[in-house]
């Protein structure tokens, strides 16, 4: 509620053998600080910071934030890396740090080499082949 509500609600209550107060308690209107009010009042808003605002917020550009998030590609720096150093090291070595680097349980082991086997020679020529197809075929 309002002051000037509050004051007319009083005065409809007041008693009626009591009259106003003394000019020098009541507080009117027209006093000093009733002026300096209304000046506060209608002085134009500065264009100093908005106070709606967080302190110290800075606004960021949504376009900002896409680059900033977007996937970058690394494919031709990584393949300069890659192509720039030309060491390679000991094979035996790179088969040990393997085994260090490998579990022990039966997925963290690499399939086992079956040894390669040599073609088995033929026992049987050329000149015997002949002479069983003639014998089977009964060709000459």
């Amino acid at each position: 509620m309002s002051a000037s509500l509050l004051r007319r609600g009083l005065e409809l209550l007041e008693a009626p053998g009591r009259g106003k107060a003394p000019p020098g308690l009541q507080r009117g209107r027209d006093g000093p600080r009733a002026a300096g009010a209304a000046r506060r009042r209608k002085r134009a808003p500065e264009p100093g910071r908005n106070k709606a605002t967080v302190k110290g917020r800075v606004v960021k550009s949504a376009i900002e934030e896409y680059h900033k998030k977007a996937a970058v590609n690394h494919l031709r720096a990584n393949l300069q890396y890659m192509l720039k150093g030309r060491f390679v090291a000991n094979k035996a070595i790179t088969e040990q740090v393997l085994a260090q680097n490998r579990g022990r349980k039966s997925k963290d082991q690499p399939p086992k080499k079956a040894a390669k086997k040599k073609p088995e020679g033929t026992v049987f020529t050329e000149e015997d082949f002949r002479k069983f197809e003639r014998e089977y075929f009964g060709r000459p």
